[in-house]
């Protein structure tokens, strides 16, 4: 699995979740792995891009607004989203994006 998500010709959309987490890390790991993997089973979805440290980015890549409602209505990432909230995060931000223009270099 690459490191950088493959995305279509622009248009399209990222949702960017940035995040700092709470001490607690009891059943963390296991609901981001679960969401990854569900978020991919999505109409709609792209790919994702996640990296942390005392911050956590997570961007996620989407066909359109549509598919990111949607996604953000699932009941198991309702769940996620509940959890994250009571448990895991301090402090997060969610911002949604149209994506217009990409480029890349990959020396890979």
């Amino acid at each position: 699995m690459s490191l950088i998500a493959t995305t279509p010709t622009p248009p399209y959309y990222a949702v960017i979740f940035s995040s700092v987490r709470t001490e607690l890390e009891q059943g963390y790991i296991e609901m981001a792995n679960q969401m990854m993997a569900l978020a991919a089973e999505q109409p709609g979805f792209l790919g994702v891009e996640s990296a942390r440290n005392e911050l956590g980015i997570t961007v996620s890549y989407w066909q359109d607004l549509q598919s990111i409602k949607l996604w953000k209505a699932n009941i198991c990432h309702l769940e996620a989203q509940k959890r994250g909230r009571l448990q895991w995060y301090s402090a997060y931000k969610t911002r949604i994006a149209k994506v217009e223009r990409d480029y890349e270099m990959d020396k890979i």
